[in-house]
């Protein structure tokens, strides 16, 4: 997968286009919001990120995280690419053996989004039952990770589960999820 550095005019338009339709498919996730408003907000930049999260199947969608709005990751499970990746660039050249390609950290800011925290991640599963066979990353707090450990979530039996795991795991199951402040 290569991630775009800036997108020509009718990829601009070909994304807003997939994010309105997306955008009006869900209005749950964004009541009382017009999408003009939103698309008249997003830079250059805004969307060339926002190409690469639908590149890497994240399926960004318009979010409010207590008052803030945001694109996130509304894919059903964890964007298919970005998955199979440790958390971070410590974790990665730490593993001596079968290194994973990238780590989540790095191809967030690759894609210049920030990961979601467990607190986001848990207002993102009020508005859709998201990671019920994946699991995801989730922005790691340093005492834990000076401890070479990192933080995923899932959804399962109606529930979302905060879990732990070395940082420089990776599985076919895990990716990350991410964001982008409008």
């Amino acid at each position: 997968m290569t991630l775009k550095n800036k997108l020509t005019q009718s990829e601009q338009e070909e994304l807003l286009n997939t994010l309105e339709s997306r955008f009006n498919t869900h209005m749950e996730r964004h009541e009382n919001i017009s999408f003009q408003n939103i698309a008249d907000k997003l830079n250059d930049t805004q969307l060339t990120a926002l190409y690469n999260m639908e590149a890497t199947e994240g399926e960004p969608d318009v979010i409010d995280f207590d008052g803030t709005l945001y694109f996130a990751d509304c894919s059903k499970e964890s964007p298919k690419g970005r998955r199979s990746v440790c958390y971070d660039r410590a974790a990665l050249e730490a593993r001596k053996k079968y290194k994973p390609d990238n780590s989540a950290v790095d191809l967030a800011k690759e894609i210049d989004i920030d990961l979601l925290t467990e607190e986001d991640y848990r207002l993102l599963q009020q508005f859709g039952d998201f990671d019920l066979k994946s699991s995801s990353w989730v922005k790691t707090p340093d005492e834990i990770r000076t401890l070479r450990g990192a933080l995923f979530c899932d959804k399962r039996y109606n529930t979302v589960f905060l879990y732990h795991n070395g940082a420089d795991s990776y599985y076919g199951a895990r990716g990350f999820r991410g964001k982008l402040k409008i």
